[in-house]
């Protein structure tokens, strides 16, 4: 009989997983231009260890690093023991609770009943209340799809992670090469104001074209230092992100540097791969089942509840025969408890429930589009980058020759120096925009990788986020 009521109904809605509606195909895939020097493909996706596809040995170092020391994936690991905890204590509601009592207590007596006396007291009390409408595994429910949105925020925050770590990595790469790209160019000019200033001592340049010449040098020297804060604040990013003090990383990573190499193949899979695959996108549905399940949790208080209570208490003023027959009572029995009136406050609480799990559908439903949208976005991006750096290319190989002719001509005197002065502020805006368009590039990549949900399958994922060997509760 017992076993029966155990396994009695549980009020309120099962789960069932939402089902959106999902493209076909890919929209940016057809927006490539033919012949983009690295291409993305509906290939199966390679996303364990996206990093790698870089083939940066100092990236693949530090993405690793932030995943043992990062402080806000030890915060999401701490919300998973929290969830793990919680789980614990609503499912101890299932069980008998038993409570064991004692005390001793010195009686004095009056002048007209002279004498003490002691009195030894030990009780055990039983609590059993039965889940017989399924509120408690209902709580119990809701607390294992807490676990799984937990352990979804820890892949979450891995994914965000080492996005993260690539693009400051990517930016301090990025301003290097700036700083290089201005050094060059910063050289020429200087050669060319000499140029300007001997040509000034024998009368064949103006005060005017001296004046420019000092002027583009002093200019292109201007935004050395400007490159080489965002480079030391992409170091000490780096390294908050990987908890250690912002000049740590300063001695390995001060060194120039190129920009990683993007890969010339991009598998992205299908549009339907995606939402199994963003822990953001999991971790919604997590929090919609968690939800439902509480509508069922308020469902249950309009039902009675059903208990089985003991009781056993030993009591006795000579401790040698505290545990004679004569000295013990006890009691059992069953009870019911039935709210009749509690003045609208347990269908309010059901209306409650029932808009909070509405409102985690909306969020659900928000997640997947902004799913989708991230990895167009990113998709279109890196497409219309390539683009881009193409044209800058372009751009810097007539530039250079450009400043060659106009040198050439200023030299043997056929061409002024103003033409010398646009042709060399040219090509270091077109040299420096081409660096730029190369940083974009990898950033675009990272982005649409972190849209793709890749990073959190890595094989040095934390062992906390390892689900115990039982059965989530999950009625389908």
């Amino acid at each position: 009989m017992i076993v029966l009521l155990l396994n009695g109904c549980m009020v309120g809605p099962n789960f069932h997983p939402p089902q959106s509606t999902v493209p076909d195909e890919w929209v940016g895939i057809a927006q490539q231009a033919v012949g983009q020097t690295s291409m993305v493909t509906v290939g199966p996706a390679d996303l364990v260890r996206w990093w790698q596809q870089f083939d940066d040995p100092i990236l693949n170092s530090l993405v690793e690093d932030a995943l043992t020391a990062n402080l806000d994936l030890k915060v999401a690991e701490g919300r998973l023991r929290q969830a793990r905890a919680i789980r614990g204590v609503t499912a101890g509601g299932l069980w008998p609770a038993i409570t064991v009592s004692g005390g001793y207590l010195r009686l004095h007596k009056t002048v007209d009943s002279p004498g003490d006396q002691d009195l030894y007291q030990v009780g055990l009390d039983a609590l059993w209340e039965l889940d017989i409408f399924g509120g408690k595994r209902r709580a119990v429910e809701s607390a294992d799809a807490g676990i799984r949105a937990a352990i979804e925020n820890v892949r979450d925050v891995q994914v965000s992670l080492t996005a993260e770590v690539a693009l400051n990595y990517i930016q301090l790469r990025g301003y290097q090469q700036e700083i290089l790209i201005a050094q060059n160019n910063l050289e020429a000019q200087k050669q060319t104001a000499d140029i300007t200033h001997r040509r000034l001592n024998v009368g064949f340049a103006s005060a005017l074209d001296v004046a420019n010449a000092d002027s583009n040098v002093a200019t292109t020297e201007s935004q050395i230092p400007v490159f080489e804060s965002a480079a030391r604040q992409s170091i000490y990013s780096l390294s908050t992100l990987l908890a250690r003090l912002p000049a740590d990383l300063v001695g390995q990573l001060s060194p120039m540097n190129s920009l990683p190499h993007v890969p010339a193949q991009i598998p992205v899979g299908l549009p339907s791969d995606l939402l199994r695959r963003r822990a953001d996108v999991r971790e919604a549905e997590a929090q919609l089942h968690s939800a439902t399940a509480q509508v069922g949790v308020a469902v249950a208080d309009f039902f009675p509840s059903f208990s089985l209570t003991g009781t056993v208490n030993w009591s006795s003023n000579v401790l040698h025969s505290w545990w004679s027959a004569g000295s013990r009572a006890f009691a059992m029995g069953p009870s019911v408890s039935w709210p009749i009136f509690q003045g609208g406050a347990i269908v309010s609480n059901v209306r409650l429930q029932e808009a909070l799990r509405d409102q985690a559908y909306i969020s659900y439903e928000k997640t997947v589009l902004s799913a989708f949208q991230d990895v167009e976005s990113a998709m279109i991006a890196f497409a219309k980058e390539q683009q881009h750096l193409k044209a800058l290319n372009t751009a810097v190989a007539a530039n250079r020759k450009a400043v060659e002719l106009s040198l050439e001509l200023y030299r043997e005197g056929l061409s002024d120096f103003l033409n010398v002065l646009n042709a060399q502020r040219s090509l270091y805006l077109s040299e420096d925009a081409l660096v730029q368009s190369e940083r974009s590039i990898a950033a675009d990549l990272i982005a649409l990788y972190k849209a793709l949900g890749g990073g959190w399958e890595s094989l040095s994922e934390p062992a906390s986020i390892v689900l115990e060997n039982r059965d989530l509760t999950r009625n389908d």
